[in-house]
């Protein structure tokens, strides 16, 4: 069964937050604030995957000029590996495409291998590596993507 994508705005902060301390348990989690502040600023897309009216995770893109930033996707722990990650990175680079982006770029910890897998199946490339980027201490892979 496929995931619905809807956007979400501003108002949807509490949510965001709680879906991203679910997926990232442990990890770098953003607070209701920085949700908020992100989606109040230009060029932002939150599109949000849910399957039955149930949140599954969402995506959280920036494009200024001709280029995209995904800032963040988090899926929920239950909702991997079922598409809701690869129908909100479409959806994403859809949404960043139609604001007027050529490519795109993201950064994802090294140690996130089925997040990378899943990037790489979809056309990104490493363009670069950033040590010990994270809290914890990691590494940050970069990827981009021609659109």
């Amino acid at each position: 069964m496929s995931a619905d994508i809807l956007a979400a705005g501003p108002e949807s902060s509490e949510l965001l937050a709680a879906l991203h301390a679910k997926a990232f348990d442990g990890g770098e989690v953003w607070d209701a604030a920085a949700f908020e502040a992100l989606l109040a600023g230009p060029g932002m897309d939150a599109l949000l995957a849910a399957r039955g009216g149930t949140p599954l995770g969402f995506i959280l893109m920036r494009t200024i000029a001709d280029e995209a930033e995904m800032l963040t996707l988090a899926v929920l722990p239950s909702a991997r590996r079922a598409g809701a990650g690869r129908a909100l990175v479409k959806a994403g680079l859809e949404a960043a495409q139609r604001r007027g982006a050529a490519n795109a770029f993201l950064e994802v910890s090294v140690n996130s291998m089925a997040a990378i897998a899943l990037y790489r199946s979809d056309g990104w490339r490493e363009a670069g590596h950033r040590t010990r980027y994270y809290r914890d201490g990691s590494d940050a892979l970069i990827m981009s993507r021609s659109l």
